[in-house]
């Protein structure tokens, strides 16, 4: 039996964005999906979790659930037996998009919450396909179930977020990082980058797909982390 299998899901998201992985590999594995609501910074977040989290895990995050990924990785290396980072940065938050994310704050403070992440989840971000209203109605609805209060928590943590380069060169343990061709957040140079700076990642393109492959391509995904869980442990 391989190790439990930890699922990060990303900003205003929660188990159902691993909807698809959850039902395939809990047959093979245990899995487990961590909320990562609690905390106005990305350290909070993490040592929150780790206080939860079993004594040695596989690690899988998407979008803002990678950053946390990392954070956790950078804390606890040697409870993290394998990473995923799917659709993500590891890069510190720029000043511009650090500034544009106040509007959205006060807007979620002011009931317009919903109408912030349909702006912000723009169909650019997903992509072409006959799933794709599917995939934007279901984040609405965990969206809508968080509320306004995480989003503003979120978008905090965000704002704050340090760079994790060194981090990633520092991983010696076996990583993917997976990303959709079409997401226009988080693009395919970026996660190309990252690739090379983990001594030992897997790079995978979901051809098909934008910022939630897990969602838009989920078999091709799952195969992709069932792929990454089978991979012989590498010597620290």
């Amino acid at each position: 039996m391989p190790e439990p299998l930890v699922l990060l899901p990303g900003m205003m998201c929660d188990a159902r964005l691993f909807g698809p992985q959850i039902a395939e590999l809990s047959a093979e594995m245990a899995v487990m999906a961590a909320p990562i609501t609690q905390g106005e910074r990305v350290e909070e977040i993490a040592s929150a979790l780790l206080d939860q989290l079993p004594a040695r895990f596989a690690l899988a995050g998407l979008s803002m659930g990678g950053i946390v990924a990392m954070e956790i990785l950078r804390r606890a290396p040697d409870r993290v037996s394998r990473i995923a980072l799917m659709d993500t940065n590891p890069l510190a938050e720029t000043p511009q998009v650090a500034a544009a994310r106040e509007p959205q704050i006060v807007a979620a403070r002011t009931g317009r919450m919903l109408e912030v992440m349909r702006e912000e989840m723009k169909p650019n971000y997903l992509a072409p396909g006959p799933h794709r209203g599917d995939v934007l109605d279901l984040v609405m609805d965990m969206a809508e179930a968080l509320g306004p209060e995480v989003f503003v928590r979120q978008s905090r943590a965000l704002q704050r977020r340090r760079d994790q380069q060194s981090t990633l060169r520092k991983c010696k343990i076996p990583a993917l990082v997976l990303c959709g061709a079409h997401d226009a957040l988080c693009p395919v140079k970026r996660h190309e980058f990252m690739s090379e700076l983990i001594p030992y990642a897997t790079l995978r393109v979901m051809e098909q797909s934008g910022h939630l492959p897990t969602l838009e391509q989920p078999r091709e995904t799952t195969q992709a982390l069932r792929d990454w869980m089978g991979l012989p442990m590498v010597l620290r």
